[in-house]
């Protein structure tokens, strides 16, 4: 009847507020441990000298027919 309808949902409302807690943790840790890794080898992420242009990034278009 309804009681097991309302009882699913606060259920399924219940498990899912804790997977997304439980994934925004897990997402923020990486996060923390990346941009201290960044912090630690600023060397290693120093930005481009000259920026190149979007047309020097893609290849020229060729058209099979």
């Amino acid at each position: 009847g309804i009681h097991r309808q309302v009882l699913f949902a606060s259920l399924g409302c219940f498990v899912g507020y804790h997977l997304v807690k439980r994934t925004e943790y897990m997402h923020a840790k990486v996060d923390r441990e990346l941009f201290e890794y960044i912090r630690h080898h600023p060397m290693d992420f120093q930005p481009a000298t000259e920026k190149k242009r979007i047309g020097q990034l893609l290849e020229d278009f060729h058209p099979i027919r």
